[in-house]
C-alpha cells in the first residue's frame, strides 16, 4: 500500500516532468523574463466589428478582427461567456492562447433590437491550455469592466479602459505567482489553511497583497469542487466543528513572518513542486501544479471514505485505515472531513475516534 501510494503522489506532484503541461506551455518561460501579452477591445454592432483599442502589432490586428468576425458568425461567442482557443497571429509567439469575451449591451425600450451589440474583449498570451486554468479570473476580469464601457464614445478610454486592459496578465494570472513569491518555502502553511479552512489575515501589507492571498487560499481550498464531490462539501462544514486560530502574515518585514502557523507531510511535500515553477517564472505552471494539489487531496479523501465504510465491517480494513493515514500525511485534513461528514452515523463515528487516537499517538510518539 505504501509503495503504491507514494507513487500516485509523486505522479501528482511531478506535472512538470509529464506531458500534462507540453512544452508548449513551458519553453517561452526562462528564468526572470516574462511573456508577452496582449488585449484588443471592439465595438460590435450588428455584424460588424470596429476597432477601439489594441496592444497588437498592426499586422496582427487585422488577423484577429477576421478570426473573431468567423466566431460571431457561428454563434460561438455567447454574452458574457469566455472562449478560449490557439490563434495564429503575426506575432513572434505565431500561435498564442486567445481568450474571447462578449460583453452586451443593455438593450432600452428605445432600441429594442440591440440584443448582441456590444464590446469584444481578446486577451492573447501564453498557450490556450494555460488559459483555460485561468477562465474563471479572466472572466471576472472582464465582468469588471462593465461599468467602464457605459461611458458614450468611451471618453475614458486612455483613463480606465486603457489601463484597465492593460494590467489583465498582471491581475487575472500572477497573483498566485506573487503569493509564491511572497512566503516561499512558507506556502505549506497556506496550503494547509486552504484545506483545513482556516482563516488567514494579512497584516501590514497593501490591498494588492491582500487580495492576492485571499485568491490564493480560495484557489488552493476544495469549495470550488463542492458541487462536484459531496466530500467538498462535507469539507467546507469542518469549519465549525472546532476553535481555529488564524494564520496570520505579517508583511511588516520582508520577508514576512507567519504566526499560528500548521502544516503536515502532505503540504510540505508539495513545497518543493511549487518553488521550482516559481523559478521559472511560469505562473500556468504554478497553477495546474495547485489543480493537482487539489485532486490529491479529493482522492484520498474518497480513499479514506471507502475505507471507513469498509472497516465497519472489518477490523483488517480498520488496520488499513491505519496504514493508509500514516502513510498519506494529510491525516488531520482528512479526519476533520470525515467526522463531519459521518456525524449522523454512530459507527463511523466510533471508527473515527478510534483513527483520531492512533493519529494522536503517532504524532506524540514521533514528538
Amino acid at each position: 500500500m505504501f509503495t503504491s501510494q507514494t507513487s500516485s503522489f509523486q505522479e501528482s506532484i511531478d506535472v512538470e516532468e509529464r506531458d500534462d503541461f507540453d512544452s508548449e506551455d513551458i519553453s517561452g518561460y526562462s528564468q526572470k523574463t516574462q511573456l508577452n501579452c496582449y488585449y484588443t477591445i471592439y465595438l460590435y454592432q450588428g455584424t460588424s466589428l470596429t476597432l477601439i483599442d489594441s496592444s497588437l502589432p498592426s499586422e496582427a490586428e487585422p488577423e484577429l478582427r477576421t478570426y473573431i468576425s468567423r466566431r460571431l458568425s457561428k454563434g460561438a461567442l455567447l454574452g458574457g461567456m469566455g472562449n478560449i482557443a490557439t490563434v495564429e497571429l503575426s506575432l513572434p509567439e505565431e500561435a498564442v492562447g486567445c481568450y474571447c469575451c462578449l460583453l452586451e449591451q443593455e438593450r432600452s425600450p428605445e432600441q429594442p433590437d440591440a440584443d448582441g451589440n456590444g464590446y469584444v474583449i481578446c486577451f492573447m498570451g501564453g498557450s490556450e491550455k494555460g488559459l483555460n486554468l485561468f477562465r474563471l479570473e479572466l472572466d471576472k476580469y472582464v465582468q469588471g469592466l462593465h461599468s467602464s464601457l457605459q461611458t458614450p464614445e468611451l471618453q475614458n478610454l486612455e483613463t480606465e479602459v486603457r489601463p484597465y486592459l492593460s494590467r489583465w496578465y498582471e491581475e487575472s494570472v500572477m497573483h498566485i505567482y506573487r503569493v509564491v513569491q511572497l512566503v516561499q518555502s512558507n506556502i505549506s502553511f497556506l496550503l494547509h489553511a486552504a484545506l483545513s479552512h482556516t482563516h488567514v489575515e494579512v497584516v501590514n501589507s497593501d490591498e494588492r497583497t491582500k487580495g492576492d492571498v485571499s485568491r490564493f487560499i480560495k484557489a488552493a481550498s476544495l469549495q470550488g469542487l463542492a458541487q462536484q464531490d459531496t466530500t467538498a462539501a462535507s469539507l467546507c462544514k469542518a469549519i465549525s466543528e472546532e476553535p481555529q486560530c488564524d494564520l496570520v502574515i505579517d508583511c511588516s518585514a520582508s520577508p514576512p513572518t507567519l504566526l499560528n502557523t500548521v502544516s503536515n507531510r502532505f503540504c510540505d511535500d508539495w513545497n518543493q513542486a511549487f518553488l521550482n515553477a516559481a523559478e521559472r517564472c511560469n505562473p500556468f505552471l504554478l497553477r495546474q501544479i495547485l489543480e493537482n494539489f487539489k485532486l490529491k487531496a479529493i482522492q484520498d479523501m474518497n480513499s479514506l471514505k471507502r475505507l471507513v465504510r469498509q472497516a465497519e465491517m472489518s477490523h483488517y480494513a480498520l488496520f488499513r485505515c491505519c496504514q493508509f493515514l500514516q502513510g498519506c500525511g494529510n491525516g488531520d485534513v482528512l479526519l476533520q472531513n470525515a467526522r463531519v461528514e459521518h456525524s449522523d452515523m454512530p459507527e463511523a463515528c466510533s471508527i473515527i475516534a478510534v483513527l483520531e487516537e492512533f493519529l494522536r499517538e503517532q504524532s506524540q510518539a514521533q514528538a
